[in-house]
C-alpha cells in the first residue's frame, strides 16, 4: 500500500507517494510556474515552416509554441494517420497559413530553450474517460482485462455515447479505472466532458487569440484523479481550505478516492512525518549512496542523462563477482526510483558495473523492468549493448526535478567545475600581454580574488615580475573579497 501526503501553501504544492516508509515519488507545483500540459488556448498562426513541416503558434506566452504537422487533426484525420494508411500526407503549408486562428492544446510543457508543443486534436480527461470531440472512435486502455472485456466495454460505451445526429458524437478513451464503473458513472462523466468541451468552443468564438480557454486540473485535484488508486492508503492534506475543496471535487467526481481522504492537523509539518525534505535535498544529489556501501553517480544533461554504477566499499559478498552482481542488483531499484524522484526524461544510460557472467546480466536487466513497471511515465528498455551500457527512454512531459528548483552555479556557470587559481594567473598574465600590445598605460592594475592574488604575489611572483619587466610597466595588485576565483579585472591606469 502507498500514502499520499500533500504539503499546500499559496505559493508551491508538494506531493509525496511514499511506500513502505520511502518517497517513491515527488511532484511539486509552483503557483506561478504552473505546467501548461492540457491547456487549451485560441493561438494564432505565426510563421510556417515548410523545411521543418512546422509552424510557431503564438498562444499568449513569452516564446511561440510549436506546432508538428504530425499534431494537425484535419477532417477527422491526422497527416501522421493519412500517411499509416497509405495516403500521401499533406505538406503544412497547405493545411495552415500565417495568420489563421487555430484552438490548440499544450501537449509538452516549455523545457529549456524550447517553446511549448501543441496539438490541434484536443483531449480533454475526466475520471474515467479522455473525451476526442474531433473523433468518433471508441479507444480501450490495453491494460483492462481480456480482449473479451474490453469488447463488451466499447459495447456499452457506444450505447452510452449516441449517434451525433441524437446529439451525441465525439470520441472517447476508457481509462484503466473505467473496468469496473458503472453505466451511470459513465454517462455522468460523459456528460461532464461533453459540457467541459461547450465552455470551451463557446470561449474560442468570442475570445482573442492568445486567450487561455481551458486550464487542466491543480496538481492537489489531479491527485485524486491521476494518482490514487486501490494501492492508495491515505491522501492526507495539511490544508483545511484545500481539504474541503477536494473533498467537493471528490465527491462529484471520485467518490471512491474521497473516502480515503484526511485533513492533517499534526504539529510537525507533514513532510517531516516520513524525512521528505531531506530525501528532496538528496533527489537533488549527484551521488546516490546505496545501503550495501556502493553508490550512484548521476549526471543530467541537455541531451541524455547518464548513471554511474560503483561498488563502492561494499565488500559484503563471498567473491568479487558476487559483489558486483549484489551491487547492481541494488543499484536497479535506485535507479528506477530515482527516475521516478527527479522526474528525469529524454535518453538515460545506464553503466552497471561489468559483469562476466550472462545469468548475472540477465538477472539485473529482469530486476531492473520489473522496478521501472512501477512508473506511471512510459519508458522503453533496451538490453545490454556491446559496451556493456543499458540504453533507456523515459518520456518527458515536464520539467525535470534539478531544473524546476535549481538554476546554473553563477561560478561555474554549469560546468560543474572552475579553474584553478594558477590558470586564472595564467591568463591574467595573457590579458596584460594583449594589453600592452594595444594600449601604453603608466600602470596594469589587477583586481583578482584574494586567492589568486595570494599566488601572483607568491608562487607567480618570479613570472609576474618577469612579465612586467618584459612590457616596461608596473603591475600592482589589488584583492577583492567579494570576487570568485575565475573573475578579475585589468584596470589601465
Amino acid at each position: 500500500m502507498e500514502d499520499i501526503l500533500i504539503n499546500w501553501s499559496p505559493q508551491e504544492t508538494r506531493v509525496a507517494i511514499v511506500e513502505n516508509g520511502a518517497v517513491q515519488e515527488l511532484h511539486i507545483e509552483r503557483t506561478l510556474e504552473r505546467g501548461l500540459v492540457g491547456n487549451v488556448y485560441s493561438g494564432k498562426v505565426a510563421r510556417v515552416l515548410p523545411g521543418m513541416q512546422s509552424a510557431f503558434i503564438d498562444i499568449g506566452l513569452e516564446r511561440a509554441a510549436f506546432l508538428h504537422v504530425a499534431d494537425l487533426h484535419v477532417n477527422g484525420a491526422t497527416p501522421r494517420n493519412q500517411h499509416a494508411e497509405g495516403h500521401v500526407a499533406t505538406p503544412i503549408e497547405r493545411l495552415v497559413f500565417e495568420g489563421q486562428a487555430l484552438t490548440v492544446q499544450v501537449i509538452k510543457d516549455p523545457i529549456g530553450s524550447k517553446g511549448a508543443r501543441l496539438s490541434t486534436q484536443i483531449s480533454i480527461a475526466g475520471r474515467m474517460l479522455v473525451f476526442l470531440p474531433q473523433d468518433e472512435h471508441i479507444g480501450i486502455s490495453q491494460k483492462i482485462g481480456s480482449p473479451e472485456a474490453r469488447e463488451q466495454l466499447r459495447a456499452r460505451m457506444q450505447a452510452l455515447v449516441g449517434k451525433p445526429e441524437d446529439g451525441g458524437g465525439g470520441g472517447f478513451i476508457l481509462r484503466t479505472n473505467a473496468e469496473d464503473a458503472s453505466d451511470e458513472e459513465l454517462a455522468a462523466d460523459i456528460a461532464y466532458l461533453r459540457k467541459t468541451w461547450a465552455t470551451i468552443r463557446e470561449r474560442a468564438h468570442r475570445s482573442p487569440p492568445g486567450s487561455l480557454l481551458h486550464q487542466d486540473l491543480s496538481l492537489v485535484e489531479r491527485v485524486l484523479r491521476d494518482l490514487s488508486s486501490e494501492r492508495t492508503g491515505s491522501i492526507r492534506i495539511d490544508s483545511k481550505m484545500q481539504f474541503e475543496v477536494l473533498h467537493a471535487f471528490g465527491e462529484v467526481f471520485m467518490p471512491a478516492a474521497t473516502t480515503k481522504l484526511e485533513h492533517y492537523r499534526g504539529e510537525r509539518p507533514i513532510f517531516d512525518l516520513h524525512n521528505i525534505d531531506a530525501e528532496l535535498d538528496r533527489a537533488l544529489a549527484r551521488r546516490v549512496d546505496l545501503k550495501s556501501g556502493g553508490y550512484l553517480i548521476i549526471d543530467q544533461t541537455e541531451a541524455m542523462t547518464t548513471i554511474d554504477v560503483n561498488t563502492g566499499g561494499f565488500v559484503g559478498a563471498r567473491n568479487f563477482d558476487d559483489t558486483i552482481f549484489k551491487t547492481n542488483l541494488e543499484a536497479a531499484g535506485a535507479i528506477a526510483r530515482q527516475l521516478r524522484l527527479r522526474n528525469l526524461g529524454g535518453i538515460i544510460i545506464v553503466d552497471f558495473i561489468d559483469m562476466t557472467r550472462e545469468e548475472h546480466k540477465s538477472a539485473v536487466l529482469g530486476e531492473f523492468k520489473k522496478q521501472l513497471a512501477k512508473d506511471r511515465t512510459k519508458v522503453t528498455v533496451g538490453g545490454f549493448t556491446q559496451l556493456g551500457l543499458v540504453e533507456m527512454t523515459r518520456k518527458r512531459t515536464r520539467e525535470s526535478l534539478a531544473r524546476m528548483l535549481c538554476e546554473p552555479c553563477p561560478t561555474c556557470e554549469g560546468r560543474g567545475q572552475i579553474k584553478t587559481a594558477r590558470s586564472v594567473c595564467y591568463d591574467i598574465m595573457r590579458e596584460i600581454l594583449r594589453e600592452a600590445r594595444q594600449f601604453s598605460p603608466k600602470e596594469f592594475r589587477v583586481v583578482a580574488a584574494a586567492n589568486v592574488v595570494e599566488m601572483l604575489l607568491d608562487e607567480e611572483s618570479q613570472h609576474l615580475a618577469g612579465l612586467s619587466d618584459f612590457i616596461g610597466k608596473p603591475i600592482s595588485l589589488t584583492a577583492e573579497p567579494t570576487n570568485q576565483t575565475e573573475h578579475y579585472d585589468i584596470v589601465l591606469l
